[in-house]
């Protein structure tokens, strides 16, 4: 049998739980934790059986893991994965890869330095249907794309009754809309059409109560020659995510909450159907830990290299940049 590589989390709240409890649905990790709340480590050392439970992150570091998985808030990413780096772990980063480009480029530096795999957490791209989704627009089959249109919502206090209590609530930390959710939106649209390289933005805090960050995004994208509308809120009471690509010669649909990508090809005749798997949110997660496995393996790229991770960066940036001049902005 093949030896399991030793798998280091960092912060075990909620979604450090989840990658600890999917990297070990795996059967491929050797897990230990990293948490400098004494209470929360114990508990969830306990809950998880887990042997090496560490309070600081050097401690964590000295025992030399194969790969590292951040699930800090966002603003804490930078440091700890050039720290994590330095000692030659992989890593896995939890988006958004930060609040700001401080650091990146000693990051990276680092990252090349030692040929380390580092992907970033952006689970879609581990979505078996918008995987077989995206296949499809890159085959050529339905044209070039000329136009991307996602929407997005879900009830936040429904879904994250804690959401005033977390990060969620200061810009700083990695919280509101943009950073939060609209992030893994823009993402999966960059994976389909490329990189955003122009955009002008509004946002909102229309609804949510106890926070003061946006709860309501509106981007329109230029992604070269595509033309992209983005939009998101986190207060409506249906629960979906759709993304839908038109290209020259047929369209087609993401649906996340069906499970199932769509296309039409010829006009106003019958939608077709491909419908996944029923997947649970942990299923996915876990994909993208055996996807992760898989890198560190040298049995394929990494579902999201830190090249990618940046960009969605500067695109947050972008965003945020905008709302606030009321400005387009261009991205390099």
């Amino acid at each position: 049998m093949k030896e399991r590589n030793s798998i280091l989390i960092v912060g075990v709240g909620s979604i450090g739980e989840r990658h600890l409890r999917c990297f070990g649905a795996t059967g491929r990790a050797e897990l230990s934790i990293c948490e400098v709340n004494a209470h929360l480590r114990k508990t969830i050392a306990d809950r998880y059986e887990i042997t090496q439970a560490f309070e600081n992150l050097d401690e964590a570091l000295s025992s030399r893991p194969a790969a590292v998985v951040i699930c800090t808030p966002a603003h804490l990413h930078i440091a700890m994965a050039t720290a994590a780096a330095k000692v030659g772990a992989h890593l896995l980063i939890e988006k958004p890869l930060s609040t700001s480009l401080d650091g990146i480029a000693a990051l990276r530096e680092e990252i090349k330095r030692r040929t380390l795999i580092a992907s970033i957490a952006y689970v879609y791209r581990a979505h078996p249907v918008l995987t077989k989704m995206r296949e499809a627009i890159l085959s050529g089959r339905f044209g070039p794309p000329v136009q991307i249109v996602a929407t997005c919502g879900q009830n936040f206090p429904f879904f994250r009754p804690a959401y005033r209590e977390t990060y969620y609530k200061d810009r700083a930390s990695g919280g509101g809309a943009v950073q939060d959710a609209f992030t893994h939106v823009i993402n999966a649209g960059e994976w389909l059409v490329g990189p955003v390289n122009a955009l002008v933005a509004d946002i909102g805090h229309q609804v949510l109560a106890g926070v003061e960050v946006e709860d309501t995004v509106h981007v329109l994208t230029r992604h070269g020659s595509v033309m992209g509308c983005f939009s998101l809120n986190q207060h409506q009471s249906p629960n979906e995510f759709a993304i839908t690509v038109i290209c020259r010669h047929g369209t087609v649909r993401f649906e996340n909450q069906q499970n199932r990508w769509r296309w039409m090809a010829e006009p106003d005749s019958p939608w077709h159907d491909e419908v996944g798997d029923q997947l649970d949110r942990d299923t996915l997660f876990t994909l993208q830990a055996e996807a992760f496995l898989d890198s560190l393996d040298g049995h394929r790229a990494p579902l999201c290299p830190l090249e990618a991770g940046i960009q969605t960066l500067e695109v947050n940036l972008a965003i945020l940049n905008s709302a606030e001049s009321r400005q387009w902005q261009v991205i390099n």
